[in-house]
């Protein structure tokens, strides 16, 4: 009986090690970009706080473990430039990333974000939902 219980702890630890570098052998990174110009009004602000909030409160194991990873751009700076015209933005925008071995492989742009937030509770589940999906894959 004394050995099930050494036993079973260590067989435990070993799955999590285990699975742990399953997943960082992969590389796996995904990147929430806030992205925003000189010119900020307070909803683009609110719209900012919100998405930090939202990941911050609830993906803290992915951010602590470097897979999640929030950046704030403000696309009119010198090197920030070329963003927009990667992603095409044309407005204040989150854009969720998928980086796979130091290359994205796919991205999705946020657009609700404007719709959701004048409902703070609805924001959150929104930007958490997206990221969850991208962290299934």
């Amino acid at each position: 009986m004394a050995i099930k219980r050494f036993i079973a702890p260590l067989i435990l630890m070993a799955l999590f090690l285990i699975s742990t570098t399953m997943v960082f052998s992969a590389d796996v990174q995904i990147i929430a970009y806030y992205f925003h110009g000189n010119t900020r009004c307070p909803t683009c602000h609110k719209m900012e706080q919100y998405t930090k909030q939202a990941i911050e409160e609830n993906f803290k194991d992915e951010l602590a473990s470097g897979l999640l990873v929030v950046k704030t751009v403000n696309v009119e700076e010198k090197g920030s430039e070329h963003f927009a015209k990667d992603y095409q933005l044309y407005t204040k925008s989150l854009i969720i990333s998928r980086v796979e071995n130091g290359k994205e492989i796919q991205y999705k742009n946020l657009t609700k974000i404007w719709e959701y937030v004048v409902d703070k509770k609805k924001f959150f589940n929104y930007v958490t939902t997206e990221i969850n999906d991208y962290l299934k894959e």
